[in-house]
């Protein structure tokens, strides 16, 4: 704002020749170009005051992980925008940051976001999805199993009748795993009962969780190879915790007619081990959500053993199958 002494400058250049030297003494108490702009700035305030218009406001209240597996996590900001505005407004653009550590793992810009509803609020969802071999590939010391800090950063930019053009900023803090599939062995197949006609047996599995949080085991679906014969499988459901960098065994039963499979089933079946392979996924809850993971191991060896009342699994060589 101008000094009262600059005004007389001002006067003389513009006005003085059309005014009284009484007016200008006045002016020069006053200042005509404040009294103008105090008289704009009143009228704006009256109009605000009647018409109600006022800065929107807007806040990240939730992020959501709706799909998290080992190849990438699907991340939906909620952002709640609140207009107090007697017209709706425009979303103009949306632009959003992903960073951990101060390093960029997404960004983008959505544009054309829609409308805030007159003296409404409504919450703005924006999807965005991490690629774990992009993040790998460009941060080589992330590693799988571990979990990293985030920041999202968001930039709402909004169209204000009187107020014009607004760029909200928000952001928020959390974390997210980078996982890891578990490993599985068979260490053990123990027979409950065999016979040509129908065999029943228990899997021991051994499942070591490599990732730096608990697993809450749901279910497992899972297929059995004895050498490159496939004995079957099927879905068990079976809670367990697989606890972080922990080792969890685990039980689960097959059953299967060696008959269908001619005698190299059957001779391998009569020896003390035989190489196995095993896949399938394991269905299970994590503190950011729930994870569908594959389980696989080909190439493995176990033991074949007849399970007798009483008798621990670890029993002498009279307890194998033959």
């Amino acid at each position: 704002m101008s000094t009262s002494n600059d005004k007389p400058e001002i006067v003389e250049r513009g006005i003085k020749d059309e005014k009284h030297e009484g007016d200008d003494k006045e002016e020069g108490k006053g200042g005509f170009i404040d009294k103008v702009k105090d008289f704009i700035h009143d009228i704006g305030e009256k109009i605000e005051e009647a018409i109600g218009f006022g800065k929107p406001t807007a806040d990240v209240t939730t992020i959501h992980i709706p799909l998290i597996n080992l190849h990438k996590a699907d991340i939906v900001v909620d952002v709640l925008v609140k207009n107090p505005n007697p017209v709706p407004i425009p979303l103009i653009d949306i632009n959003y940051l992903v960073e951990s550590d101060g390093r960029k793992l997404v960004s983008g810009l959505i544009p054309d976001a829609g409308t805030i509803k007159a003296h409404g609020e409504e919450t703005v969802k924006i999807p965005l999805t991490l690629i774990y071999d992009d993040i790998k590939q460009t941060y080589a010391d992330i590693k799988p199993g571990s979990i990293i800090p985030y920041r999202v950063k968001v930039d709402l930019i909004v169209d204000v009748p009187i107020l014009g053009r607004l760029t909200l900023p928000m952001e928020k803090t959390g974390e997210i795993p980078i996982p890891y599939k578990p490993d599985i062995d068979i260490e053990k197949i123990n027979f409950e009962r065999f016979s040509l006609e129908e065999t029943i047996a228990n899997l021991h599995l051994k499942l070591e969780n490599k990732n730096d949080f608990d697993l809450g085991l749901n279910s497992l679906d899972y297929e059995v190879w004895l050498g490159d014969i496939s004995i079957g499988g099927a879905e068990l459901t079976k809670s367990a915790k697989l606890e972080k960098s922990g080792i969890t065994y685990i039980d689960i039963p097959i059953t299967f007619r060696p008959k269908d499979f001619g005698s190299a089933l059957w001779d391998m079946i009569r020896g003390r081990g035989t190489g196995y392979t095993m896949k399938g996924n394991i269905d299970v809850d994590s503190p950011f959500g729930n994870m569908k993971l594959p389980i696989s191991k080909e190439g493995g060896t176990t033991r074949l053993k007849k399970k007798k009342e009483d008798r621990d699994y670890d029993d002498d060589d009279d307890d194998e199958v033959c």
